[in-house]
């Protein structure tokens, strides 16, 4: 199970979809949602060329006697998608064709309201545009009325501080801050307060996704080799980790420190090498220059003394191009090079 799929197995929970809206989402309008009305719409959209898109979640729930539908996409990309916008233009067309298809218009026979949202989780931070219009090159006045515009909400992760998360009583947060976390402390904190939340029987099926998360997809980038297919619930993953903590924490510091040291190694490479081909780029050009004011001063002086020739092959750039606009009108090599 990969990481997108593990996301949308918690996403697949109404609980996730409510907390995301209520902590992530500032506008009055969530305070009137009905979240007991939260209801999951299909099971992702088929295109013209009949490729599902397993990435895409959507749900809808009432916005008093009408719907409101939630598009949330997750992207979890090692690069940035400039033209995130364009893609989910193109999705909320097919969604709103399937909602005209299945009925869903509102008492007015209009489309009903819906929000985009991008879940990302990606090392760079994000720096697409969140509006489609900005990615359409600047026309006329009266060809601009028909520039598409369309925004969605951009959810990045790793752009939260703890200090903003760690005050919220939310689902959405916690998992936020399983993702950010650094050291075994940090996970076992959040795992403590998920347990609490989660005790109710009725959230056994949301405490069961995030125990297949952890064990296959968080702990294991973070401890590589431990064995967590014996782990089958949230306070047994809390339990072990709280044993090991001191353990782990040398086991992350270590991966750490071999980390750090692979990557100070791999730019001091580059670097190296860098710096070697440049000084190399340099010693050949100025061999060039050398070899061809010899050449000059050669034809117009004949041959030249060892002396001369040593000085021309030790001197830099520079100099040889200060020496290279005397050769026509000094009267010998010894002028050319004289001060």
């Amino acid at each position: 199970m990969d990481h997108d799929h593990s996301y949308k197995l918690l996403f697949s929970h109404p609980e996730m979809v409510a907390d995301l809206l209520r902590g992530f989402v500032h506008d009055d309008w969530v305070k009137d949602l009905d979240f007991a009305s939260l209801e999951r719409v299909g099971d992702g959209y088929v295109t013209d060329d009949l490729r599902e898109r397993v990435d895409d979640i959507v749900w809808r729930v009432r916005l008093g006697p009408e719907w409101v539908y939630v598009y949330l996409l997750i992207e979890f990309q090692s690069s940035v998608d400039t033209f995130m916008a364009v893609r989910i233009l193109a999705y909320l067309g097919l969604l709103y064709q399937d909602i005209i298809r299945a009925g869903g218009l509102t008492a007015e026979r209009k489309l009903p309201p819906v929000l985009p949202i991008v879940l990302y989780n990606g090392k760079p931070r994000w720096n697409a545009a969140t509006e489609v219009a900005e990615l359409i090159a600047t026309a006329p006045a009266g060809l601009d009325r028909y520039r598409p515009r369309l925004r969605y909400l951009l959810l990045d992760e790793g752009h939260y501080a703890d200090s903003e998360l760690a005050p919220l009583r939310n689902l959405a947060a916690a998992l936020f801050r399983l993702e950010n976390s650094r050291t075994p402390q940090d996970v076992e904190q959040v795992l403590t307060a998920l347990v609490e939340w989660l005790k109710a029987p009725g959230q056994d099926s949301l405490r069961r996704a995030f125990t297949v998360w952890l064990k296959r997809v968080l702990l294991p980038g973070r401890m590589p080799g431990v064995d967590f297919n014996n782990l089958n619930d949230l306070q047994e993953v809390n339990s072990m980790l709280a044993e090991r903590v001191i353990e782990w924490t040398e086991e992350w510091e270590q991966q750490g420190i071999k980390k750090g040291l692979e990557k100070g190694l791999e730019k001091g490479l580059k670097q190296g090498m860098e710096k070697g081909m440049e000084k190399g780029m340099e010693k050949g050009v100025q061999k060039g220059e050398a070899a061809l004011l010899l050449r000059l001063m050669e034809l117009r002086f004949g041959n030249l003394d060892e002396t001369i020739r040593s000085m021309l092959q030790t001197a830099d750039a520079e100099t040889l191009l200060k020496w290279g606009e005397k050769v026509l009108v000094a009267d010998s090599a010894e002028d050319v090079l004289r001060d």
